[in-house]
């Protein structure tokens, strides 16, 4: 099972254009993939780390993207962490 973590923050314009397309694509992966969403600003940690580059997204823990996700890259990244 790969997990893809998608970070944001509420009133984050690229978070909201990002979120369809990597709820799309992982959705694309049923029972092979899971998404995870987190909120930088309920977490110190997350926001220290992130907080310039968001939204983020990381595959299986591993930055995958930040500002601007590409649904073919995304899906191309998720097919070879399941083979």
């Amino acid at each position: 099972m790969v997990e893809v973590t998608f970070v944001a923050k509420p009133g984050c314009h690229l978070c909201d254009v990002a979120r369809p397309i990597v709820e799309g694509v992982v959705g694309e992966f049923p029972g092979r993939a899971t998404l995870v969403e987190l909120d930088m600003t309920k977490d110190a940690a997350l926001a220290e780390r992130w907080s310039e580059d968001v939204p983020v997204v990381l595959v299986d823990g591993r930055p995958h993207a930040s500002w601007r996700v590409d649904a073919a890259r995304l899906r191309d990244r998720i097919e070879r962490a399941l083979a």
